[in-house]
């Protein structure tokens, strides 16, 4: 596996608070956001989609992610962000 954290996105990616329960902290964080961001800009309109850029580039994404249970399934990835606490401003 590629080492990324010191990229900006990651660096940037680490500040952001998830409000999870921890019973349900299978996925990492981390690695939910990055899956986000990479298949945003493929052009993915909803959690469904990006589900399955997750399964279609699994093997690309294993190699700077570390994917313990492999890729979140579509009603993770809603949880998980309506779970964030963005900070206000």
């Amino acid at each position: 596996m590629v080492a990324i954290e010191n990229s900006s996105l990651v660096k940037h990616l680490q500040t952001v608070e998830g409000g999870r329960l921890s019973a349900r902290r299978g996925h990492r964080l981390m690695d939910i956001l990055c899956i986000t961001v990479c298949a945003v800009i493929c052009s993915t309109e909803n959690w469904v989609d990006i589900e399955r850029f997750g399964k279609c580039k699994i093997d690309w994404l294993k190699t700077f992610l570390g994917l313990p249970y492999e890729i979140p399934s579509h009603n993770t990835f809603g949880r998980v962000f309506a779970s964030l606490n963005p900070p206000r401003t």
